[in-house]
């Protein structure tokens, strides 16, 4: 078969990758033929690198080699490395390897290729995910149509351009809005704009919910509150506001010192919903901004530990905390 090596800060589309290809596998015998190893020390690694498929068909081995690349310490003498080139050298057949480097969103780290791992590593089959720059709509766009197109969907164009200035460049999320919009469009196969704004949260659904909590209105709030509870759950519509939440207070930190571009960068946010945010942020602190993160983050923490009783009247209580 083929060594592979994955990385990129686009660890979604690396997910994609892997899905795809442990998808041909016999189902039959699928936790066998199998393996996902997180950083395996040499003579781990090396047995796996030399195992040979049995009576089950191919194998598909996934390394996740984060600490071999990013970490100070070499995990590898020179005899480790010249034993696991020649283990790659003499790949069996019915075996696939997959090296994978998720590095972290937006932080521009690279690779060290003056490494030893990755010199062997770069002559096989070497392919790089980073992450959509969120001006880059064309190259958005045509991720959301191939992902929709393997759902059985065909997502309008207008349709395309609110879900990218609602979401920005988080593919995961679009997957999940996308989920949403096939059941929804059920049993047409097309999604139209109507749909994206009925369906999916926007922006301005959540910076209206905030600025009233901000405001003290929690009457408005909560009413707000409920109407949203008609496009997600409760525990979506939380990570929702905690996501949003985060890029607020990014943005109010850092835009003294760093221009629109930058922040775009730093939230994955278009450069127009950061401009959009930033005027509607100017009357709103960031301590407040703080605060309110931290109630509704002790409430989610609270129902996914199975503390809660009534989990909407959790949330609702910490709206008017």
């Amino acid at each position: 078969m083929a060594v592979y090596f994955f990385y990129g800060d686009e660890d979604y589309n690396i997910e994609l990758e892997i899905e795809k290809m442990s998808s041909k596998l016999n189902p039959d015998f699928k936790s066998m033929s199998y393996i996902v190893l997180d950083n395996p020390p040499y003579p781990n690694l090396i047995n796996a690198l030399r195992t040979t498929p049995m009576m089950f068909g191919n194998m598909l081995t996934v390394i996740n080699s984060e600490e071999y690349f990013l970490s100070n310490k070499n995990f590898f003498d020179d005899k480790e490395l010249e034993d696991i080139e020649d283990a790659l050298k003499h790949n069996p057949e019915s075996l696939d390897i997959i090296f994978v480097v998720r590095l972290s969103r937006n932080e521009n780290k690279k690779l060290d290729s003056r490494r030893k791992l990755y010199k062997i590593l770069a002559k096989y089959n070497v392919k790089e995910f980073p992450t959509f720059k969120t001006y880059k709509i064309a190259d958005i766009s045509n991720w959301i149509k191939k992902q929709a197109g393997i759902k059985g969907i065909t997502v309008k164009d207008d349709a395309i351009g609110l879900l990218i200035e609602q979401i920005g460049n988080n593919l995961r999320e679009f997957n999940t809005e996308l989920d949403k919009l096939k059941l929804a469009a059920y049993p047409e196969s097309i999604v139209t704009k109507k749909m994206v704004s009925n369906i999916c949260i926007s922006n301005q659904d959540l910076f209206n919910l905030t600025e009233l909590i901000m405001k003290g209105e929690k009457d408005k709030a909560l009413l707000e509150f409920q109407r949203l509870l008609d496009k997600k759950h409760p525990l979506e519509l939380l990570a929702a506001i905690q996501t949003m939440l985060r890029k607020w207070i990014i943005l109010k930190t850092k835009s003294p010192v760093c221009n629109t571009m930058e922040l775009s960068k730093l939230t994955g946010q278009h450069e127009f919903v950061v401009k959009q945010s930033l005027e509607k942020l100017k009357h709103i602190s960031a301590k407040e901004l703080v605060n309110l993160k931290q109630n509704l983050f002790e409430v989610e923490y609270k129902i996914k530990s199975a503390e809660s009783i009534d989990m909407v009247s959790e949330v609702e209580c910490a709206i008017i905390r």
